[in-house]
């Protein structure tokens, strides 16, 4: 199955996006069961905050974002600081002055907004003390942020004060306030590393730039891949029957997170997923050689994302990692063209309600059409294009999903189908699309500040299937 390592397709990615897509039906509500945040901080009664949620400050020009709660009950506020290093294997960081803000683009107005306190917004230059909790966008040695409280101020260096820090919580940091909202993930952001030839990537993205060969075509905050590969053959059979798959998945993602701060150590709420809306046309012919054992899944692309979301001065790095894959399962004897076009809207997540736990949370709307179906021969075969899909904070894994999007054909004769009706049947045949999906809440999600998970908890396998084309012959 070299061939197949090497040059294989990509519709997968709808699969990683459907990964994140079809689970259960559980809908999430937010934290609290609360709307989104309004675009303005909204003080509470208590002095809590309504945080508003939205991407952070991008480009070169942008200092690395870092948030301080201060000691003895402060709370959360934008620092004019910055992590200049971080050593993860003994937890200490350097702790610097960063550019002044007027040398980056801000993301939002630099006056308070109603309701907010004017600390909140800038704690000037007070050095760094024990006790202190910080939270950083990426930053040297912490590519993936920095979530961490201050245990000791070692002293002075010529980069900056360096500090000894331990692991901490969102809730040491967001206290009792709450946020809710959907942040779309810059598809320029997102690496792909395709992991054999055959792949193209196209993205566009606002400010009118677009990338790839089909970038302008594209709606606003779309990413797409392009497939043409080959598949490993059966053995002896026809030039004209050699095994391929080509197509492209179109996808939109974006990052839902909620917290809902209570009077007590762990929030009353909380949510990660990931969300969106995704579109695939792909097609598998020819005579797939025949599986051995199990069926042999092969990764094609990698895709990686590290989105930087604000909630209020709090910069929030989610991890999106993704990694897409071929399966063939066949008995080396049926011929199959099959092409199909699949349209929908994805979420997959967790969810966490003080009382209850964890849950997971997954939904699904597919809608797929035949546009050819054709099988020849008799025997089987089904093929999968999936993806293995995982959401994280700081660097902890939260959410993991494994969904598999698949053609399966079986045939004892010759038969052809079309969209618009018109068949040609000689014995039994049937088409079949469906999906596999399964997964996990990870012991990342406790990251929140809620209970430690006991153990993982599974998002349930979940199998749908759906007939594409069949028939069966007069007698």
């Amino acid at each position: 199955m070299r061939t197949l390592t090497r040059r294989i397709l990509l519709p997968g990615l709808t699969t990683l996006t459907l990964a994140a897509t079809a689970c259960s039906t559980t809908a999430h509500t937010g934290a609290a069961g609360t709307a989104a945040a309004p675009s303005a901080a909204a003080q509470a009664g208590d002095g809590a905050q309504r945080l508003e949620v939205d991407a952070a400050p991008q480009g070169t020009a942008a200092p690395t974002a870092l948030a301080r709660t201060r000691t003895e009950g402060g709370r959360p506020e934008k620092a004019s600081l910055k992590v200049a290093s971080y050593d993860k294997a003994s937890g200490r960081a350097v702790i610097s002055k960063a550019a002044p803000a007027s040398q980056a683009p801000s993301a939002s107005p630099t006056s308070p907004s109603p309701g907010r306190s004017p600390g909140r917004s800038a704690a000037p230059d007070a050095p760094v003390a024990v006790g202190d909790v910080i939270a950083s966008a990426p930053a040297p040695g912490a590519p993936d942020g920095l979530l961490a409280k201050v245990t000791e101020v070692v002293g002075k260096t010529d980069r900056g004060t360096e500090v000894k820090t331990a692991s901490t919580t969102l809730a040491s940091v967001l206290k009792d306030d709450t946020a809710d909202g959907k942040v779309p993930v810059d598809p320029a952001t997102v690496r792909v590393e395709p992991l054999m030839k055959g792949v193209a990537v196209s993205w566009a993205k606002t400010g009118g730039v677009r990338s790839g060969p089909h970038g302008a075509q594209l709606p606003l905050g779309n990413l797409r891949l392009d497939v043409n590969a080959a598949v490993d053959t059966a053995e002896g059979a026809p030039a004209s029957a050699g095994a391929s798959v080509s197509g492209f998945v179109q996808l939109a993602p974006q990052v839902e997170f909620s917290y809902d701060g209570g009077p007590g150590a762990a929030p009353g709420g909380a949510f990660l997923g990931m969300s969106g809306d995704w579109s695939s046309q792909w097609e598998l012919k020819g005579r797939a050689a025949a599986s051995t054992g199990a069926p042999r899944r092969i990764p094609f692309a990698t895709l990686h994302s590290d989105p930087v979301i604000q909630v209020g001065p709090v910069p929030v790095v989610v991890n999106l990692d993704l990694t897409c894959y071929v399966q063939v399962e066949a008995d080396g004897r049926v011929t199959l063209d099959v092409r199909q076009d699949v349209k929908g809207d994805f979420r997959v997540g967790g969810g966490y309600a003080a009382g209850r736990g964890w849950s997971p949370v997954s939904a699904s709307a597919v809608r797929s059409t035949p546009v050819k179906a054709e099988v020849s021969a008799a025997g089987k075969v089904k093929a999968a294009v999936g993806a293995e899909a995982s959401v994280g904070l700081y660097g902890a894994v939260g959410v993991t999903a494994d969904f598999a999007p698949y053609l399966q054909g079986e045939a004892d004769a010759t038969a052809t189908a079309s969209g618009d009706g018109k068949a040609a049947v000689a014995g039994a045949w049937a088409v079949h699309g469906g999906f596999d999906l399964s997964g996990q809440l990870q012991l990342g999600l406790s990251l929140f500040g809620t209970p430690a998970f006991e153990r993982r908890i599974p998002l349930g396998s979940l199998h749908r299937e759906w007939p594409l084309a069949r028939g069966h012959a007069a007698s």
